[in-house]
């Protein structure tokens, strides 16, 4: 009898704490606690800490992610500008949950069903703003504003006449590019591009050369007419002094010079041992000889 006893008691503990367990939850400060009773939202939590509820089926409890959320996109299909160019973007929201209640009515149950849902708006939005503009202004400083313009349209289709219960912090773009189709072409007319410049920059480069060494080469034929003209002056100053230096020379003993130049005369003609002259023994020419062979000298000048 008392063994059971004590097996009806201990079931009873047993069947108590079951029932205490399933009445009992705890909401994590990164969650919203939602109470549902029979399939109709009937309390949400907010705040962290321990909550009652009734067990089920009574009442059942779900969670939502309350944290800052990024979305990222997983489609590469390519989007028109302006100019009818095919450009594929990358980009990335970042967006919270602020009211359980109309997400789960409007949206889903989950965060994985906002985060579609809102993948589809936010490329909406994309499209029709880049539809607007051209690839320079899609890369340049103006991206901002088709930024502005998207975050304002996603916002206006979560904020409708079926708020979503949800709050778009941000969107942007973390690449633009051409399709592979248009890329290849860009790149071959950049390449072509880049070639002509160098081409020119080459053809400017042999050029200036050109010129430059034109240049030098008239310099260096202008400094070696200038050193000609000078060394062919001082030569003719140097020829003039020592004709000068000869003449008043000379002028002290004519019979000397004629001597002398007679000297300059056979050391001109026998320049080498093989030349060989035939002259009249009469002729004038050896009359220096003559003397000197005759044992008289010119008598010095006094």
């Amino acid at each position: 009898m008392n063994q059971n006893k004590i097996g009806f008691y201990v079931s009873s503990a047993l069947a108590l704490l079951a029932l205490l367990s399933s009445t009992l939850f705890v909401v994590d400060q990164r969650q919203f606690g939602v109470v549902y009773s029979f399939g109709q939202i009937k309390n949400v939590i907010t705040e962290p800490g321990l909550n009652i509820k009734f067990p089920p089926p009574f009442q059942n409890v779900s969670y939502i992610d309350k944290r800052l959320l990024t979305l990222d996109n997983a489609d590469t299909e390519p989007m028109l500008t302006a100019e009818k160019q095919r450009v594929v973007i990358d980009w990335y929201a970042r967006w919270r949950i602020t009211d359980p209640s109309q997400y789960i009515r409007n949206v889903g149950l989950d965060e994985n069903a906002g985060a579609m849902q809102l993948s589809r708006v936010v490329r909406n939005a994309f499209q029709e703003e880049i539809n607007k503009r051209t690839v320079k202004e899609l890369l340049s400083l103006k991206r901002d504003a088709l930024l502005d313009d998207v975050k304002r349209e996603v916002l206006q289709a979560v904020k409708g006449a079926k708020p979503w219960g949800v709050d778009v912090i941000d969107v942007r773009i973390t690449r633009a590019d051409y399709v592979d189709a248009i890329t290849e072409s860009v790149y071959r007319r950049m390449e072509a591009e880049r070639k002509r410049v160098a081409n020119e920059l080459r053809s400017t480069g042999a050029a200036e050369g050109e010129k430059i060494r034109a240049d030098a080469d008239r310099q260096r034929e202008v400094t070696i007419a200038n050193a000609y003209r000078e060394a062919q002056m001082i030569k003719g100053e140097g020829d003039a002094e020592a004709a000068r230096i000869y003449a008043d020379s000379f002028g002290r003993d004519a019979q000397f010079a004629k001597f002398y130049r007679s000297l300059e005369a056979y050391k001109s003609t026998f320049n080498k041992k093989s030349d060989l002259m035939v002259l009249d023994p009469s002729s004038d020419f050896f009359n220096a000889m003559r003397s000197s062979g005759g044992g008289s000298s010119p008598a010095p000048k006094k």
